[in-house]
């Protein structure tokens, strides 16, 4: 089967199209209860600056005082900085009360709506 040569324009817009979907479906809030917020008090076992998200591993003992190691989801790192954001705005060891959009399947984990520290300085918001 021979096949037929695209045009400039033609593969351009093939591709253009090809990264907006994979984008949208990307970015989907659709794991989050977006409806309701949890807030966790914990340490922070690493802040990790990452594309496409940026992600706090969160230490939180729970009522029986074990404790369990929550993955929370933040938005990217322009995004971040743009909001007083820096890799090293957090750190190993920093003691925290995050506020999140708990993920639908009650697993360990959701979206960062806000940081505050333990001196009361709140961070901002890492998503809108």
């Amino acid at each position: 089967m021979r096949l037929l040569p695209l045009s400039r324009p033609a593969l351009v817009c093939m591709v253009l199209l090809s990264a907006v979907s994979t984008a949208s479906a990307h970015h989907s809030p659709a794991m989050f209860d977006m409806s309701r917020h949890v807030v966790l008090k914990g340490v922070v076992r690493e802040f990790q600056w990452t594309n496409p998200h940026s992600y706090i591993q969160l230490l939180v003992r729970n009522d029986a005082g074990n404790e369990t190691e929550w993955n929370l989801e933040m938005g990217a790192p322009n995004y971040l900085y743009n909001n007083g954001w820096r890799p090293g705005t957090l750190k190993s060891g920093d003691n925290v009360v995050v506020t999140i959009a708990p993920l639908k399947s009650a697993a360990d984990g959701g979206l960062v709506v806000e940081v505050t520290m333990a001196d009361g300085r709140k961070l901002g918001n890492a998503v809108k």
